[in-house]
């Protein structure tokens, strides 16, 4: 009996509640808490089918000239790291929006931002804008944080580690999506065994161009950028996951370190910063063009 008791006041005592906070509102003449449609919340939604809009590609209206994503980490409510009133989120968009401008300005290049303003992207939308584009390559920036930790200052490169391809290549070929493409090559109404080949090979591909591409940052920055001690790095991360875009990370420097956040804060700092990187692009393009 208790028992049932117990379950039958479960759903009482918030209808008892409720009325209880009518009938005190009514007496003291507060106006009591609206029920039903008043707590409805609407979001617009996309119809179906419906094309999510891209960013704009910039530079050559030649299709044939070779296009680069530039990725500007974080961003919105997610500021990422920083060090007083530096975050990585400013730091990041400010050096995509030089290294743009530095490519522009010699031309022969198409470049598109996955963000040009303080928006909010997810990892795996950052990747698949450069996919969706057709990008040749793709570059995402960042700003590291130590912590407490003194002296730990310089930047590095990131490429997909050897495992994290594998998995990739293998999750992509088993997506529900059999529509997608791979180097230009269609996936739909293909043999499963067949499509896990190909999107491997693609895979493998890729990860070799973004070593080189990795390669290129390092030989083009040395005498003009502050390096880690181990700046050529590979992890299992979202944003280089995509399987037919040679891509890689860059970790600009350590915002916890005066020293690399006044660089990176500073004109001259970004500024040396495009020039570096616009050469290595600009190499890696050459060779691939060869």
């Amino acid at each position: 009996m208790l028992y049932r008791l117990q379950i039958a006041l479960v759903f009482l005592a918030p209808v008892a509640l409720l009325a209880g906070l009518y009938v005190v509102g009514s007496a003291l003449g507060v106006q009591a808490p609206l029920l039903g449609r008043g707590y409805v919340i609407r979001l617009a939604l996309p119809e179906a089918g419906a094309t999510v809009g891209l960013p704009p590609v910039l530079g050559p209206e030649d299709p044939a000239r070779p296009l680069i994503v530039i990725d500007a980490g974080h961003g919105g409510h997610d500021p990422g790291a920083g060090a007083g009133s530096i975050k990585e989120k400013t730091l990041t968009l400010a050096l995509a929006r030089a290294l743009r401008d530095r490519l522009l300005r010699e031309g022969g290049v198409r470049v598109a931002l996955t963000r040009d303003d303080d928006s909010f992207l997810v990892l795996e939308e950052r990747a698949e804008i450069a996919r969706r584009l057709g990008a040749d390559l793709f570059l995402s920036i960042h700003a590291d944080s130590a912590g407490d930790r003194a002296g730990v200052s310089g930047a590095s490169v990131y490429t997909l580690s050897a495992r994290a391809s594998s998995e990739a290549a293998a999750l992509f070929a088993a997506r529900e999506n059999s529509a997608d493409t791979v180097n230009g090559v269609a996936l739909a109404g293909r043999d499963e065994a067949v499509n896990a080949i190909l999107v491997d090979l693609s895979q493998r591909r890729t990860q070799g161009q973004s070593e080189e591409f990795a390669g290129l940052i390092l030989r083009e920055g040395q005498g003009s950028l502050a390096f880690h001690p181990q700046a050529s790095r590979s992890a299992a991360l979202v944003v280089l996951k995509a399987p037919d875009v040679p891509s890689a990370l860059f970790e600009a420097g350590f915002i916890s370190n005066p020293a690399d956040a006044g660089r990176l804060a500073s004109p001259a700092g970004q500024s040396r910063f495009a020039e570096v990187m616009a050469r290595a692009i600009r190499v890696y393009f050459a060779r691939q063009a060869r």
